[in-house]
């Protein structure tokens, strides 16, 4: 049988019924005006998508416009994001090896 023949079934796939999995320590903060900027964008692209928000209340604020909501998710630490390092330092580490 091939890799191509094999299905997963439904009970494979993560139970995300509990809501947005949100994180159980704030991300650090960000002190740069750029890397909040491309979290929050990245973060309202989630949203548009359909991802739910991760704000407690109830209405989300009077935030309605994805932008907005994903500024102050950022702000409040609740969305986690990685820094890579730049394409040049990557590629001298792996030439190292």
């Amino acid at each position: 049988m091939s890799d191509m023949d094999e299905t997963t079934s439904a009970n494979d796939a993560p139970d995300y019924s509990d809501g947005p999995l949100i994180p159980s320590e704030p991300a650090p903060p960000i002190d740069s005006r750029f890397l909040f900027v491309d979290v929050a964008a990245l973060r309202a692209k989630q949203l548009k998508r359909g991802a739910r928000p991760r704000l407690t209340e109830d209405p989300p604020v009077p935030l309605y416009k994805a932008e907005r909501v994903a500024m102050e998710e950022v702000r409040r630490g609740l969305v986690l994001y990685d820094v890579r390092p730049p394409k040049s330092l990557r590629g001298a580490e792996n030439e190292g090896a």
